[in-house]
C-alpha cells in the first residue's frame, strides 16, 4: 500500500517538524515519552505505561477491560460527561481517579497515552489537544467525518511525535486475519476477486440515520477498509449504487442518508475487483462475511455464532442459535486483540498495527462511494484527495470545483503526485529513518 499511503503520509506540506511546539516543550515531552517507554536503569524491567480512557459507554468499557489485561499497561484515569459511569467504570476495573471532564484525561500528568471512545465529534479536537500535551493516542473510528479535519489531526500527532492507532477491529478479526493469511502464502493462488457483505439484525432508528453521515460513512466504510486490507493495495476507483427497501422513513433524508441497501465495486490495480454489499437489515441475524476467490482455490468466512450446537428434526436441520445479533458479541475478541496490540506498541516501543493513514484511505473510500452514488458513475480517489489544501500541516481546508486556488496551491494530477505533498511521516517512520524528515523538508521546499 505504499503509493496511496505515502500520498497521504505527505498529504500536509511541512516546513519543520517541530515548527508548532516551543523547543523547550518539545525536549521536555520527548524526554517524558522516551523515559516511559525505555527500561528502567534501576530495576531492569520496563516501567508500566500509564494510560486513560475517554468515554465510558459500551466501547470505553471494552477497552478499560482489554488495558485491564494487557501487561504493562495500566489505566489511571477515566472521563465520561456523565460522571456516574465514570465513576462506576473506576471502580469495576480499580482506576484511580475518574472525572466528567476529558481534559483533565488529556492533561494529567501521570498519563502517557489515550485512549479515545468518545461520539465520532469529538475525535479530532480530542486528538489534537492529546499531540498538543504529548499524549499517544488510540482513537476509534473515525479521526473526523471531514477530510480536511482528519489530515490536520493525523499531522498534529505526527509533528508531535506521538503514535496514533486508530480503531478499524474487523482487522483484529481471527476469521478475516485466516482469510489474509490464505491470501499472503498464496493458499488459493493470485487473488481475483473480494467479496464482503455486512448486513444488520434491524435497521437503526430513523434519528441514528439522519445526520449520520449516509451508509457509506457509518457503515459501508469497514468493508471498504477490509477489501482494502485483504487486497494489500490502496485502491484506484469505485461505483456504488444505493436504494431503500426495508424503513421507507428516511427516504426523506439527503444523499446516502436515504440509503439502506448498497453495493460497491473497488477496482484494485492488476484487475483485483472488491464487491461490498451493505443492508440495514436481515432477517437471519447480524451477517459479517468474506470471500476471496484466487486462481487456485477459494477461501470464506462464515458468521459466527455463540455456540456450535445444532438442531436435527425433520424439518430443519442447522444452527440451534442465530449469529451473534450485535457488533459488540460479534467482534468482542477483535476489539480485546486491538487494543491489546497498541499496548504492545507502547510498552515495545513499536509500530502500531492499525495507523492513521489507514484511518484517512478508509474516511477517502465511503467519500469516494458517496460521490459515486450521488453521481451515478465510476469515481477516481484521487478526485477525493486532491481537493485537499493546507497551508501548513495542521491547517487544512478542502478546496470545492467552483473555488479561487490559493496562491501557491496545485491540484494533485495523479495520486503519485498527491504522495509528494501532504502528509507528515509519523513517529514509527522517522524513527526507522531519521534523516527522513529532513529529505522530505528538502522534497517539498527545494
Amino acid at each position: 500500500m505504499a503509493k496511496f499511503s505515502s500520498v497521504l503520509v505527505c498529504l500536509i506540506a511541512v516546513k519543520s517538524a517541530t515548527a508548532f511546539a516551543p523547543p523547550a516543550f518539545r525536549a521536555s515531552q520527548d524526554a517524558a515519552r522516551s523515559s516511559a517507554l525505555q527500561m528502567s536503569t534501576d530495576t531492569g524491567a520496563k516501567d508500566p505505561v500509564k494510560v486513560g480512557v475517554i468515554g465510558c459507554g459500551r466501547i470505553g468499557i471494552v477497552h478499560l477491560g482489554a488495558i485491564n489485561k494487557a501487561p504493562g499497561v495500566i489505566p489511571v484515569v477515566v472521563s465520561n460527561p456523565t460522571v456516574s459511569k465514570a465513576e462506576n467504570a473506576a471502580k469495576q476495573f480499580g482506576v484511580p481517579k475518574f472525572t466528567s471532564d476529558a481534559m483533565d484525561v488529556i492533561t494529567d500528568p501521570d498519563v502517557e497515552a489515550v485512549w479515545i471512545c468518545s461520539p465520532s465529534q469529538y475525535h479530532a479536537d480530542q486528538i489534537k489537544a492529546c499531540a498538543a500535551n504529548g499524549k499517544h493516542v488510540f482513537c476509534e473510528k473515525p479521526i473526523a467525518t471531514d477530510l480536511a479535519e482528519t489530515v490536520e489531526a493525523i499531522n498534529a500527532c505526527n509533528e508531535a511525535g506521538v503514535k496514533l492507532m486508530i480503531g478499524l477491529q474487523r482487522r483484529f478479526d481471527p476469521n478475516f486475519l485466516r482469510v489474509k493469511e490464505a491470501i499472503e502464502k498464496k493458499e488459493v493462488g493470485d487473488t481475483i476477486v473480494i467479496k464482503t457483505c455486512s448486513r444488520d439484525p434491524s435497521p437503526p432508528p430513523y434519528e441514528y440515520v439522519k445526520g449520520g453521515g449516509g451508509i457509506f460513512n457509518d457503515m459501508a466504510v469497514h468493508d471498504l477498509d477490509m477489501t482494502r486490507f485483504l487486497a494489500g493495495s490502496d485502491p484506484v476507483e469505485i461505483l456504488t449504487v444505493g436504494s431503500c427497501h426495508i424503513d421507507k422513513s428516511i427516504e426523506d433524508l439527503p444523499g446516502s442518508e436515504a440509503f439502506d441497501t448498497a453495493s460497491c465495486i473497488v477496482r484494485y490495480p492488476g484487475g483485483v475487483n472488491a464487491m461490498v454489499d451493505v443492508c440495514r437489515q436481515s432477517s437471519y441475524g447480524y451477517d459479517q462475511r468474506a470471500e476471496v476467490l484466487g486462481t487456485s482455490g477459494m477461501i470464506a468466512t462464515d458468521n459466527v455464532y455463540p455456540n456450535t450446537a445444532k438442531i436435527y428434526k425433520n424439518d430443519f436441520t442447522g444452527n440451534a442459535d442465530m449469529p451473534f445479533d450485535f457488533f459488540l458479541s460479534r467482534y468482542f475478541e477483535a476489539y480485546v486483540t486491538e487494543t491489546e496490540a497498541f499496548c504492545k506498541s507502547l510498552v515495545e516501543d513499536s509500530a502500531v498495527p492499525c495507523t492513521g493513514i489507514d484511518g484517512l484511505i478508509a474516511l477517502v473510500m465511503s467519500l469516494a462511494a458517496d460521490k459515486s452514488a450521488a453521481e451515478n458513475r465510476w469515481v477516481k480517489f484521487s478526485e477525493i484527495i486532491e481537493t485537499v489544501y493546507c497551508s501548513s500541516p495542521t491547517e487544512c481546508s478542502l478546496i470545492a470545483n467552483d473555488d479561487m486556488f490559493p496562491e501557491g496551491f496545485k491540484p494533485s494530477s495523479s495520486i503519485e503526485d498527491f504522495a509528494n505533498k501532504v502528509v507528515v511521516p509519523d513517529v514509527d517512520k522517522q524513527k526507522e529513518d531519521p534523516s527522513f524528515m529532513n529529505k522530505f523538508k528538502q522534497m517539498i521546499w527545494s
